[in-house]
């Protein structure tokens, strides 16, 4: 697609059923979804795919805008048979999602973004204790190769720093089999194409943004805001408040733990898709 090879995990054909394309955040790969997956698999024709850069997708994509990596799922979930979808974006995958959602209205029926705020309104409010606990969103975006080769030092450390460090659940929440899809896909290629996501989150992401603010643009499909209980954005944000001023209809509510809901909360975030997705549209 475009160049670009996108990998996904494809769950078995439900004859009849909506489809559901689940996107994982950073710095992960579509392993996310293992503990919750197969309960969404028996009610919908799921596909977890893997972000531009991330897992087995393509590493070498010039352009990491949230803009190109939505037009990368909507091309799969096409070549997949699925026009229209159900979609859930868990961190930088929900970003993608919003993006998705702005760009191709008519492929979107509902949509369910996991632990974050809206990219702008993140940018804008930024405070202190934001800028300590998401200080990658800061270090990331530095000019290529510092980062690059400052994550190149000691990769495996860095990643699970990352995923573990200074969070109450620590490395708890993650199996041995999916860190070690995570530590298999923390490559050198990945960690370049992952600081130009962040790199572009703080560009043209943001250009993006704008426009679809001072447009007017809004997210036309139903959209469910669910967050850690445990994390960040809902005690620095009002995610309610902030999804509404960029989608028409918003509802959600926090889950038990942190950041990682997929892996956290994984019987609750379930029930919460289930019961959303299987409402009339």
């Amino acid at each position: 697609m475009n160049g670009v090879h996108i990998h996904a995990a494809v769950g078995p054909a439900k004859h009849g059923a909506s489809a559901l394309l689940l996107l994982h955040g950073y710095p992960q790969s579509h392993a996310i979804w293992h503990k919750v997956a197969p309960r969404l698999a028996e009610k919908f024709n799921v596909v977890a795919a893997d972000l531009r850069g991330y897992g087995d997708s393509s590493k070498s994509a010039a352009d990491h805008s949230k803009r190109a990596m939505a037009k990368d799922q909507v091309e799969l979930m096409r070549a997949l048979g699925h026009e229209r979808f159900f979609l859930c974006g868990h961190d930088r995958g929900g970003r993608v999602s919003h993006r998705l959602a702005i760009d191709h209205p008519e492929r979107v029926l509902k949509v369910a973004v996991l632990d974050i705020a809206p990219t702008l309104a993140m940018y804008e409010q930024t405070s202190e204790p934001f800028a300590r606990a998401y200080w990658h969103w800061f270090f990331l975006i530095r000019t290529a190769p510092q980062p690059e080769r400052m994550i190149g030092a000691d990769p495996l450390a860095f990643l699970h720093e990352t995923l573990g460090a200074g969070r109450p659940a620590g490395m708890a929440p993650f199996t041995p089999e999916a860190l070690a899809e995570y530590e298999r896909c923390f490559t050198s290629e990945a960690i370049h194409s992952m600081c130009e996501d962040y790199r572009a989150s703080a560009g043209v992401d943001l250009i993006l943004d704008r426009a679809d603010r001072d447009a007017g643009r809004k997210v036309a499909a139903p959209l469910l805001a669910l967050w850690g209980n445990d994390g960040i954005i809902g005690k620095l944000f009002q995610p309610l408040e902030e999804w509404r001023r960029v989608a028409a209809s918003v509802r959600g509510h926090g889950v038990p733990g942190g950041h990682y809901v997929p892996e956290e909360a994984p019987e609750e975030l379930a029930a919460a898709l289930e019961e959303f997705f299987q409402e009339a549209v």
